[in-house]
């Protein structure tokens, strides 16, 4: 065995143990900033260079396309050319791949579409009409969740349907039935279909099994906190006799149980595993002494936790900046007016600065703000790319070109451009093909062949109709055989010409410029398949898209303020972060109350958010909001309090006072004192004890007469009409700096 110096040159003792472990189940408790990536990445270049192990037997899986790139371009510089042969990506693609192989042995036509979020809507849609179920009374997007968490569960419809706890869940277990009908019709899948499948086909040929846990001996998992059952199910099925399975997670990231995560894969690792060995990465490289403090303060009051004592040997840094603005707007003014402070002070850029929320809704007020202030600003997760109109159409045609079958994308531009092909057309061909159980598309070209031979179709539709139809089949026909002879990007070029596509976006009265430059950079990206047989590239490129998230497209910028929900924000890092709406009902979300497992995650975004930050930390919240129909006083999130007052801006003392708002930019910093009595008003005795026509002072909107005294959550919201133009302001008492004005 031949040892490479280099690869340990600048890891910290656990990180050298974490590389050197390579035999047997092993646990890699990975604090956030702790340098996993390096890990995984010198791991997998110890086994290449110091065990001799073929990169093409290791295979590396995380939970986005950025992190695989990233993984891939580390691996690449420590392995050099043989490092593209590691077997590195998504769980998504790595069962892709492996179903596109041999998913036939289990009924997956190798050529299946792969729907998206809206495709599935669609046919759920479609399943609730076959089920004769009201879409009101059962909305389609509940219905979706419902099976979305079935199938990570590796329930099928009847087990949904044993399970249901009550009629609304044996209803959705029967949309469930028509709904896999059809997508085994239109020879698709969705997005928990990957996973699932494939964990049948394991289970159920142990041939294929055999193989690929001989094919990969040495198995790797990254953020393993995020798995759900089927992907658990899918690494215990995945690893050999040896028992070569490294995972790496932190159960104190663990935020995604919407998406059916089961933070219990992580924390039962041990038990499952017995033997396995555990290595702590507690060293933090990314954030502040003071940063780091507040987070190990605040994730320290869970209890779903593996213990472990980050620490940094970075400085201690400026202390969080804790404030809170009047409502919402005030709050996004606060939020730019100090991005272009610290740009001004030759600090930062407005790059280096994210503003980070609870969710997507939270983003408006902040948006108006760069808007009105003329501040460059870049929306994570607003209109997505792949979701933008003229890029669904040119892919839609892709699928229909690689999968005939797949009705959804073939009703999307059947019409597209309008050709004649009407809704009612397309539902009596619809109803047809049913009846005669083939596809839509094997409907349509039986219309086209009647046509062609001067016979009457055997649907009953008008001439006009009957030629149109004609027409796209000898289009698609046309653009089917290109498809097995020619490369995805002259594929594409003839696409777009054959159609009238491109002409069709050229001429849109809506943006046409942007819209066709979308669909050249929709071509570029293919460029990446164009060396691939075809029509090998086509299924590769159409199943890169398919995968693709928000994230993975995010490419820092100098220049652009960065707008991004806190879950979104996993996996990446700032300089300064603001984190806005700081308060109970927002962060912890109100959907979040009912349990403390549920509120220990919302802990755990808040501390996902925290550790964002590498240098500069902002912790924000509004006075008063408006939020889904209500818009009134707010009441401090609980995670403020759990942030020690050592850790903030002018509260070493961490004593209480009267609230102040501050109001220039001398008063940007706010302090401890000001923002703790949300949580200390039942204990503060110097509360003013009012009635209704008493003369107050507010310390910002000066004096006024309390017209209206209501209790409100255990409080007292004081209405008082203030005197020099200011109107009247409803107030809660346990926040209001009030004085009375005596006599």
């Amino acid at each position: 065995m031949t040892s490479q110096p280099s690869l340990f040159q600048g890891l910290n003792d656990a990180q050298r143990e974490a590389v050197e472990t390579v035999d047997g189940p092993l646990l890699i408790v990975a604090g956030p900033g702790s340098g996993k990536t390096r890990v995984i990445t010198h791991r997998i270049a110890h086994l290449v260079h110091d065990y001799g192990i073929p990169p093409y037997r290791i295979a590396a899986v995380t939970f986005t396309n950025k992190a695989a790139r990233e993984m891939r371009d580390r691996v690449a510089r420590l392995v050099g050319t043989n490092a593209n042969s590691v077997t590195g990506g998504t769980f998504h693609a790595f069962c892709g791949r492996m179903l596109r192989q041999y998913g036939e042995m289990i009924g997956v036509n190798r050529n299946y579409s792969i729907y998206d979020s809206d495709d599935q809507l669609a046919l759920i849609k479609q399943a609730e009409q076959m089920a004769s179920k009201d879409p009101q009374r059962f909305p389609p997007r509940t219905i979706q969740s419902i099976i979305s968490r079935a199938k990570s569960v590796m329930m099928n419809s009847q087990a949904l349907e044993r399970a249901a706890a009550d009629y609304f869940e044996k209803t959705a277990a029967e949309v469930y039935y028509y709904y896999e009908e059809l997508l085994a019709r239109n020879n698709a899948v969705d997005f928990d279909d990957l996973l699932l499948k494939a964990v049948l086909l394991l289970e159920n040929n142990g041939e294929i099994r055999d193989l690929y846990q001989q094919q990969y001996p040495f198995l790797m998992i990254d953020e393993f906190q995020d798995t759900n059952v089927a992907q658990y199910q899918l690494s215990r099925l995945l690893t050999g006799p040896s028992q070569n399975v490294c995972v790496v997670g932190d159960p104190d990231q663990s935020i995604y149980s919407w998406r059916n995560a089961d933070i219990r894969n992580i924390l039962s690792f041990q038990s499952d595993y017995p033997g396995a060995k555990v290595i702590a990465l507690e060293q933090n490289y990314r954030s502040t002494g003071a940063i780091l403090s507040a987070a190990k303060s605040l994730i320290a009051s869970n209890r779903m936790r593996l213990d472990k004592d980050l620490f940094t040997s970075n400085a201690d840094g400026d202390p969080l900046v804790v404030h809170e603005a009047y409502d919402e707007e005030e709050e996004a003014a606060f939020v730019i007016s100090e991005v272009e402070h610290l740009v001004r002070s030759k600090s930062f850029n407005p790059g280096d600065c994210a503003v980070m929320y609870r969710v997507n809704a939270q983003s408006r007020a902040l948006e108006e703000a760069c808007l009105h202030l003329g501040v460059k600003y870049r929306l994570v997760g607003g209109v997505r790319f792949y979701h933008r109109r003229e890029i669904k159409d040119l892919l839609a045609y892709l699928h229909l070109l690689q999968n005939p079958r797949d009705a959804v994308n073939l009703g999307r531009v059947v019409n597209v451009p309008p050709r004649g092909i009407g809704a009612k057309t397309m539902q009596t061909l619809q109803e047809w093909a049913q009846g005669q159980e083939v596809p839509l598309y094997t409907a349509m070209q039986q219309v086209a062949a009647a046509k062609n031979s001067g016979q009457t179709p055997p649907v009953r539709l008008a001439a006009r109709a009957v030629n149109a139809i004609s027409a796209f089949v000898s289009v698609a026909e046309r653009l089917m055989g290109f498809a097995q002879t020619v490369p995805v990007v002259k594929l594409i070029d003839l696409t777009l010409q054959e159609s009238g596509l491109d002409r069709h976006v050229r001429e849109s009265d809506d943006s046409p410029e942007e819209r066709w430059e979308n669909v050249l950079a929709l071509r570029e990206l293919a460029q990446e398949f164009n060396a691939e047989d075809p029509p090998d590239g086509l299924a590769s490129f159409l199943e890169r898209v398919a995968l693709v998230s928000e994230v993975d497209s995010f490419e820092e910028s100098e220049d652009s303020l960065t707008l991004i929900t806190l879950h979104q924000a996993k996996g990446l890092e700032f300089p300064v972060v603001f984190m806005v709406g700081m308060e109970e009902g927002l962060l912890p979300h109100s959907r979040s109350m009912e349990s403390e497992s549920e509120v220990e995650e919302e802990r755990r975004l808040c501390y996902v958010g925290v550790t964002r930050a590498q240098r500069k930390l902002y912790l924000l919240r509004a006075f008063r909001r408006g939020f889904m129909s209500y818009r009134g006083p707010t009441v401090a999130s609980r995670f403020l309090n759990e942030i020690p007052a050592a850790s903030i801006a002018g509260a070493s003392d961490g004593s209480s006072g009267p609230y102040r708002v501050p109001t220039t930019r001398s008063a940007r910093v706010v302090t401890n004192d000001q923002w703790r009595p949300a949580a200390m008003a039942a204990a503060t005795p110097s509360r003013p004890s009012l009635s209704v026509g008493d003369s107050v002072r507010h310390n910002t909107f000066g004096e006024g007469v309390v017209l209206d005294l209501t209790a409100s959550n255990g409080d007292v919201e004081v209405t008082v009409e203030f005197t020099g133009g200011l109107g009247t302001k409803r107030l809660l008492l346990s926040f209001a700096p009030l004085e009375v004005i005596k006599g």
